[in-house]
């Protein structure tokens, strides 16, 4: 997953929560670079770009460039914390990305091929466990998404962890074969298969006593 998000970023020398409140009212975002071989550095980003960055979708879920005096230093965001009442960035958490680096990263899942799934074709619903899974990986390869294909699916079937291929070097954290979605029956599916269970039957006892005469 190659990096689309670059924040500029001003190393904070002040700590403390008096630096952090004199920087918010500059529309200056405060945060911390750790992890890696360096230690931890404070920073100070700029508040229009971290809203832009959130609103794009990608700033938990993809590599970032700090650019500081035209050096950069690519990232991944940790943690973020909101304003209670505005929901505006309050304080961001950086995690340095090396080479070789692995990392424990949330992976959205795409369902495809639901216009040809049997079940879904047949008015059933997918029911999705877990939007997304957390995966272990190399840090220059993380995926935009994990593929899970409904082709030929039926009603009743369930889609576990193991079922889904993960590019390589990529693999959940959980070890369990855990459930990922489920196709179930809509109430009017599920009558209407009632009905036709109930009729198959009656068919072959009307059949049966047809044969014992």
């Amino acid at each position: 997953m190659s990096s689309n998000i670059v924040l500029t970023v001003d190393v904070r020398e002040g700590t403390g929560k008096g630096a952090a409140r004199a920087a918010r009212r500059e529309d200056l975002v405060p945060g911390v670079v750790y992890g890696g071989s360096l230690g931890p550095v404070s920073i100070n980003l700029r508040g229009n770009e971290i809203r832009k960055a959130l609103l794009s979708g990608n700033f938990l879920s993809h590599i970032i460039e700090l650019n500081h005096e035209g050096k950069n230093q690519k990232v991944i965001a940790r943690d973020i914390q909101f304003h209670p009442v505005s929901d505006k960035a309050m304080h961001v958490d950086m995690y340095r990305v090396e080479a070789g680096t692995k990392i424990r990263v949330n992976v959205p899942v795409q369902f495809q091929n639901e216009e040809t799934c049997p079940a879904l074709k047949r008015g059933g619903v997918l029911n999705i466990v877990r939007h997304d899974l957390e995966l272990m990986c190399p840090a220059s390869e993380i995926p935009e998404f994990i593929a899970v294909d409904l082709t030929g699916l039926e009603i009743g079937d369930s889609i576990h962890m193991s079922a889904v291929g993960l590019p390589k070097g990529v693999k959940p954290t959980i070890a369990r074969d855990f459930t990922i979605a489920t196709l179930q029956g809509s109430r009017a599916v599920l009558t209407e298969l009632d009905e036709g269970e109930g009729e198959a039957e009656g068919d072959a006892e009307a059949e049966e006593e047809g044969g014992e005469e």
